[in-house]
């Protein structure tokens, strides 16, 4: 079985012009609506309040692109995650994850990626972060590659969020976003040469509850690319790069296979080449390791890199073997990317990209730059470990959370790529033994202590505080927590609960150390941030939120489920 997929795009330049005259052509002789259009006129409803200047990316081609998508695809997410619980279930009766026989043929075939365009083929470091205007300056201007501004893990979504994220893309795209400090009144600005712009949009069990379609909320996945795509398509075609985008929390390949039809279905709405609009694919789910293959091939005219979301792919394995009583973590702190199940991963990532053309991202560096420069130096230090383990096994790239930690990943991504390479496509790991699905699930070994449970605790408490107010990006004892990182921390509990473990001292983890805990690290919480800052917080609704999710009978599936009805109802 021989699957051909060539390159066969046009260079930069010559894409933009082609694309530019093919819509301004469609445009031009537009005269009448067709009938599709018309069923679907004022079906798509605005529910949120005004958000000053969203007239700018609320036009009217936006919302039409946007009722359009809602309506070829939006019925059909919930098939998509119904879909994931009959897996999921599966799993729960006593199944392992593993390697989709029916899908052999994809894995032993010939084929490769249609291709990367010139502005991604060095990714060496990415930097992450919400789209807050002044995050977005700041990242785009950092010695990085790429900025992935993210409308997910580290975005609350309230609906002003949202929108302004969308209007300061919009300016960034144009080179025409500023800020000015009201604290200190420094002025914040592009550079000459910021880095290429990728947006992550949200994940498919994500709802705009904000926007509706025949009355019911729309995925916000779909609104995320929708008013990217359409307001800033052009402008980015027209500078010699395009709509890019990193697509969350896929679990298989049924899923990629959804968003080529909706790539394919964009490109073809706008006179666009085939592959046109790329994507990175983030494999941060458990279920989505043995389907890595099938991923890259369902979207190979769209895709170029997929990526170790390391956090989430943490917590997924949490989740996806909650049921397994030989499959249970250790203090958060002790699972490291040299374990041998992430380093299986990490290997296996490398070596499935490269056979396929595709670009391989490392993952993220949560640590911040202390103030302190001993301990400045030790954060370096762990840094330049992780990135070199990330570099040895053949990573094209890595990801770090501050523009601080760029010049280190920078340096060994540097030394390992060399000056006659831009990536790491070269290294096919070909010599490596197989690896099978036992090695992807083995568990590590490591203490459970009283000292990592309490550190969860805090940590979970002071996110989820911080999350119902808006802010999804939460630095917290000298690391970059988003919402991944709080998952690690409260469904390790959950699970220690659910299957009896004992702490290192012997203390048995039960419901009820977990809630007499709870009382004791909130306190805690409130001596470090302050009285006035507790009283003014929500730290007693964030500490009601992790008790009910943590001692559930059922595990819950993401705790910005129920954050986000939280979120919405503080923020409109």
């Amino acid at each position: 079985m021989t699957h051909e997929v060539t390159d066969n795009r046009q260079n930069d330049s010559t894409l933009a012009s082609s694309a530019f005259e093919h819509q301004m052509f469609k445009e031009s002789t537009a005269t009448r609506t067709s009938e599709t259009e018309m069923d679907i006129r004022d079906r798509l409803t605005i529910k949120g309040g005004h958000v000053e200047g969203q007239e700018q990316v609320f036009t009217e081609g936006a919302m039409s692109l946007l009722e359009l998508l809602c309506k070829q695809f939006a019925s059909q997410v919930p098939q998509l995650l119904s879909n994931r619980v009959k897996k999921q279930a599966l799993i729960d009766a006593g199944e392992l994850p593993n390697f989709l026989p029916q899908t052999r043929a994809i894995r032993d075939g010939d084929w490769q990626i249609r291709g990367i365009p010139q502005d991604l083929t060095d990714r060496r470091v990415e930097i992450t972060g919400p789209v807050e205007r002044k995050m977005i300056i700041n990242a785009l201007n950092a010695n990085v590659k790429v900025f992935m501004a993210d409308f997910e893990d580290s975005l609350a979504p309230s609906w002003n969020k949202v929108v302004e994220g969308q209007i300061n893309l919009r300016d960034a795209v144009r080179g025409e976003i500023e800020y000015t400090s009201p604290e200190t009144g420094k002025h914040y600005r592009l550079n000459d040469s910021p880095a290429v712009l990728i947006c992550r949009v949200r994940g498919l069990h994500l709802l705009e509850k904000h926007v509706e379609f025949d009355a019911s909320s729309i995925p916000a996945s779909l609104f995320d690319f929708a008013l990217y795509f359409y307001n800033n398509y052009r402008q980015l075609l027209t500078k010699g790069s395009g709509p890019y985008f990193y697509l969350p929390k896929l679990e298989s390949h049924e899923e990629a296979r959804w968003w080529a039809k909706v790539f394919a279905f964009v490109e073809d709405r706008f006179c666009l080449q085939p592959g046109t609009i790329k994507c990175t694919c983030l494999i941060e789910t458990l279920p989505a390791v043995f389907e890595m293959e099938e991923i890259l091939y369902e979207l190979r005219s769209n895709i170029v890199a997929l990526n170790c979301g390391r956090w989430d792919y943490i917590f997924s394995y949490i989740k996806t073997l909650k049921n397994h009583p030989d499959r249970i973590l250790p203090d958060r702190q002790a699972v490291t990317m040299d374990k041998s199940f992430l380093s299986a991963y990490s290997r296996l990532l490398v070596k499935t990209c490269h056979k396929r053309g595709a670009l391989a991202m490392g993952g993220m560096a949560a640590f911040i730059p202390a103030k302190e420069s001993e301990m400045n130096r030790e954060v370096l230090e762990k840094v330049r470990r992780d990135k070199e383990l990330e570099a040895r096994n053949g990573h094209d790239g890595t990801w770090v959370a501050h523009p601080g930690l760029a010049d280190t990943a920078m340096g060994i991504f540097n030394e390992y790529i060399g000056e006659d390479h831009v990536n790491q496509l070269h290294i096919t790991r070909d010599v490596d033994a197989p690896i099978h699905a036992r090695d992807l699930l083995l568990p590590c070994e490591g203490e459970r202590s009283e000292a990592g449970m309490r550190v969860n605790i805090r940590i979970a408490l002071q996110y989820i505080e911080s999350w119902i107010n808006g802010n999804g990006c939460v630095p917290i004892y000298g690391l970059m927590e988003d919402a991944a990182t709080a998952e690690i921390s409260r469904t390790s509990i959950w699970q220690w609960i659910k299957h009896e473990q004992k702490l290192s001292n012997g203390a048995l983890v039960t419901n009820v150390l977990f809630k007499e805990m709870l009382v004791e690290e909130l306190a805690n919480v409130k001596l470090e941030v302050g009285a006035e800052r507790f009283t003014h917080g929500s730290f007693t609704q964030a500490a009601v939120l992790l008790e009910k999710i943590t001692t559930s009978d059922e595990l819950v599936d993401f705790l910005t489920l129920p954050g986000y009805e939280m979120l919405t109802g503080q923020f409109g």
